[in-house]
């Protein structure tokens, strides 16, 4: 069972004002937590659909989803399964677990279907990061997409070379033999319950700012049972597969919708140089680099989130923000 509906305001990270939350079922019947916000500000501009990265949750998210009201946008947003508050498969609820990513494609089927469509206005756009990148640009290659535009920030098109530690092929290798030798829902190799990148701010992978780092930290001091520890074999496995679709020559061409990438320049977590030749390959979309930025883009000191702002707001007609 889903059992952290609630939404976790802190004083430092207070919850939107006027939200709508509840539990939709997954593909499966699952509960998975979703969060709507209509804008506080006109001119109305629709909706945008947030998809997290790995390991996060809507409560991260609170800021950006401010920003997007701000801007006349209602967000709508859930936590994925196995992470934030929705159902976990596994007993042990800290393993970052999935078989097929294509168990996250069918949950956003079921997302705009039940939750997005029947409750928030049109048109539709989506932004996604990391991981929730990988999804939406599987995606975005099929017909009849709900998405006028996609925005992706450091999408999980390939690993970095640091956060494997190994050879790329070597790591791959170990997913696909364990988990056909059924390791597939142990912790990889060195993995634990430990949430990623909180242990201390100097070194970590996912942002520069003191503050923000601070605060996301701080939501899972006060509730735990929203946070991920390492993934688990089968999560590799189904990650390195699903890169691997994605990077395929003939994948880019087919993307239908048109896509603004965002590449952060000293990211750790993905790939900035498989970012940037995807977006070569693409018909209808462009790359935004950030440089200097680690992982988090959006929760990035304010000099690399103002870069971001201010290319989403050209992309999708946003005129100047009065303060």
């Amino acid at each position: 069972m889903a059992e952290n509906v609630e939404l976790i305001s802190l004083a430092k990270n207070p919850v939107p004002s006027g939200p709508v939350v509840g539990t939709f079922g997954g593909y499966d019947g699952q509960p998975m937590r979703y969060a709507i916000w209509q804008a506080t500000r006109g001119p109305r501009r629709g909706t945008i659909c947030l998809f997290h990265g790995r390991g996060e949750f809507i409560e991260k998210y609170f800021e950006t989803v401010a920003d997007l009201r701000r801007r006349g946008f209602a967000v709508a947003t859930f936590d994925w399964r196995g992470q934030g508050g929705s159902w976990r498969s596994l007993g042990n609820p800290r393993k970052g677990h999935i078989t097929d990513f294509a168990e996250y494609e069918k949950d956003v089927l079921r997302f705009m279907k039940d939750v997005v469509l029947p409750d928030c206005p049109p048109p539709f756009f989506a932004l996604a990061h990391s991981m929730g990148g990988n999804v939406l640009l599987r995606h975005a290659v099929k017909p009849g997409s709900w998405f006028d535009r996609i925005i992706l920030t450091a999408p999980m098109i390939a690993f970095a070379d640091e956060r494997v530690g190994v050879s790329q092929r070597l790591a791959n290798i170990y997913a696909e033999a364990a988990s056909v030798t059924g390791f597939g829902g142990t912790y990889v190799y060195g993995g634990s319950d430990a949430f990623e990148g909180t242990d201390k701010f100097e070194g970590n992978p996912l942002t520069s700012d003191r503050e923000r780092w601070s605060r996301n930290k701080a939501i899972l001091e006060v509730k735990p049972e929203l946070g991920l520890g390492a993934p688990t074999v089968a999560w590799l496995r189904a990650a390195y597969r699903s890169s691997a679709q994605i990077q395929n020559p003939d994948f880019a061409p087919d993307v239908k919708v048109p896509v603004m990438l965002f590449a952060a320049g000293k990211d750790r977590i993905v790939s900035t140089r498989a970012i940037e030749e995807f977006a070569m390959r693409l018909k209808v979309g462009n790359l935004i680099l950030v440089p200097g930025s680690l992982h988090e883009i959006l929760q990035e000191r304010d000099v690399f989130r103002q870069r971001f702002w201010a290319a989403f707001d050209a992309y999708l007609g946003v005129s100047k923000l009065v303060a």
